[in-house]
């Protein structure tokens, strides 16, 4: 099974496995709200089909409510599980409920459950991050490279969610470590992001994913206990890239030159290249 589901409210309410969650990191054109005739803002829609799955707990009593009240089961974490059936990650995921259900053909006491719920934080794309973690593929640096950039943002969300697996309690690098920051590749700020949790973290590797993100990953307790040393080489590449930057409190600032102001003021020692 890859994926589990458990309700929000009660961590002993279960509500089951399913071998695929169909529909998952595909965003509906058209949200529950707007097929009532209302227009919603809101983005995050999913239609999710449950296939090979086993309801459990206050899902299963959805069963005999499709179409009524009683079919929403509520608000849940979603579990992205890897071949052991480990979480790898989870997403928080709202407003559950079932719209369909009919027998499986992955065997003969399972289910193919269709839900509709909201879930903001499963972006296009992850799909395929998850697998080459659930798969054991993630096991070389620049895979990140082949993306589009909408598809670095996902896996940057990937890597956030599923940080702590992939470190599994390993302890930060020692204060005082040298890092070296590949610029070849670094051609906008989330290539910037995958390139640095690379270099920090190894593959698939989480440091930050904006400039927030990025100052609390400098205080410690992701990956590197500061302060450290880092090499950025090819850095006139790097800065060619992220030259541009709106006005930030009535100052031109480039993106280059915030993330090194960032990086001194944490006492990161950067050697540009």
């Amino acid at each position: 099974m890859h994926y589990a589901l458990t309700s929000e409210d009660d961590e002993n309410d279960f509500w089951g496995f399913a071998q695929e969650a169909r529909g998952l990191f595909s965003p509906l054109e058209i949200s529950p709200l707007e097929e009532e005739g209302e227009k919603a803002e809101e983005e995050g829609w999913r239609r999710v089909e449950f296939v090979g799955s086993a309801p459990e707990g206050g899902l299963l009593a959805c069963l005999a409510h499709i179409g009524g009240r009683r079919a929403v089961a509520g608000n849940a974490y979603l579990d992205v599980l890897d071949a052991e059936g480990v979480s790898m990650g989870s997403y928080f995921v709202n407003d559950v409920t079932v719209i369909a259900v009919r027998p499986s053909s992955s065997g003969a006491d399972l289910v193919d459950l269709t839900v509709r719920m909201w879930c903001g934080e499963a972006m296009p794309g992850s799909g395929y991050v998850w697998e080459l973690i659930r798969a054991g593929r993630l096991n070389r640096t620049g895979l990140w490279r082949e993306l589009e950039a909408a598809d670095r943002r996902a896996w940057l969300a990937v890597a956030l969610w599923s940080h702590r697996y992939q470190r599994r309690g390993r302890p930060d690098a020692p204060a005082g470590k040298v890092f070296t920051l590949d610029g070849r590749r670094i051609v906008d700020e989330d290539s910037f992001y995958c390139a640095l949790g690379e270099a920090i973290n190894g593959p698939g590797g989480y440091f930050g994913w904006n400039l927030s993100a990025l100052d609390d990953c400098l205080r410690g307790r992701w990956g590197a206990a500061p302060p450290f040393t880092m090499e950025w080489q090819h850095s006139a590449v790097s800065r060619a890239f992220l030259g541009d930057r709106p006005e930030v409190q009535e100052e031109a600032v480039t993106l280059f030159g915030l993330l090194l102001e960032i990086f001194e003021e944490r006492g990161i020692e950067v050697i540009l290249k």
